[in-house]
């Protein structure tokens, strides 16, 4: 437990400095290239991961990012704990400019995310979840912080509910038929029902706060999309399962590309 605190204190400094990496290219006219399964990349993507995966060697764990996805599963499979990065997830949101992209760095053992942090550059939203709790810092850009200031200084996920309104999240960039066939059911179960989009892996978060009731993701994913949201909504007694199986999501598979899966 003590290892695990002192290992996401250097996650979130991590975070926080790759935050300003990618500000750094978001302010310019930064050009977009594309990756082989024709999704976007800039040079935010590449300074983000450079910055967390140098700062993370001190943890001695292995690393597995979007940036190194070619990671032979024979090697990985043998790694007991390691961490989950996608250094800039929401990269079509960062194209769009409209602050919706988030930095994600998870700690998996044993193929489940057991602590996780996501960073929001724009907004300086800072998500992070340990010793199975979940919290939130606004207005947050240091990168020298002890875990046990930030912890004083955060609200405590999940936060009381204020109405009766049901809250579905969905995607400004992914909606499936099968979601859209989902939201229309919960409008006919539930009295009032909003839907609430938001990009990359705020998503779970909303739900992780309370913010929204339930995420179905009916869309492909890849495994460092999700992993420290995953924490970060467990952490705040959600769930987040395969669908239509129900069983919990797990990581490290031969193929990293998740199920369909709901979090709620």
């Amino acid at each position: 437990m003590k290892e695990e605190r002192a290992w996401i204190e250097v996650a979130i400094g991590a975070s926080v400095l790759a935050g300003k990496e990618i500000l750094e290219v978001y302010d310019t006219a930064f050009e977009v290239e594309q990756k082989e399964d024709f999704s976007p990349l800039t040079e935010a993507d590449k300074r983000a991961h450079q910055v967390i995966a140098s700062i993370l060697e001190k943890t001695e764990l292995p690393v597995l990012s979007e940036e190194g996805r070619d990671i032979a599963f024979e090697e990985r499979n043998g790694w007991e704990r390691f961490w989950m990065v996608d250094p800039l997830d929401g990269t079509k949101e960062f194209v769009k400019r409209n602050g919706e992209f988030t930095v994600n760095i998870a700690l998996i053992e044993n193929g489940y995310p057991i602590a996780g942090v996501i960073y929001v550059p724009v907004k300086k939203w800072l998500y992070f979840a340990v010793g199975n709790q979940s919290f939130k810092i606004e207005d947050f850009e240091s990168e020298n912080s002890t875990l046990e200031s930030l912890i004083s200084q955060a609200t405590t996920l999940p936060q009381p509910k204020e109405d009766n309104v049901f809250r579905v999240v969905g995607s400004r960039s992914h909606m499936s038929p099968e979601t859209a066939e989902f939201i229309d059911k919960q409008e006919k179960e539930h009295e009032q029902v909003e839907i609430v989009s938001m990009g990359s892996s705020l998503k779970l978060c909303l739900v992780a706060e309370g913010a929204a009731d339930v995420y179905p993701r009916f869309a492909p994913t890849m495994e460092w999309d999700t992993a420290a949201g995953q924490a970060i909504a467990e952490a705040a007694g959600k769930s987040v399962t395969n669908y239509p199986e129900g069983d919990r999501v797990t990581y490290n598979k031969s193929n990293l590309l998740n199920p369909w899966f709901m979090v709620f």
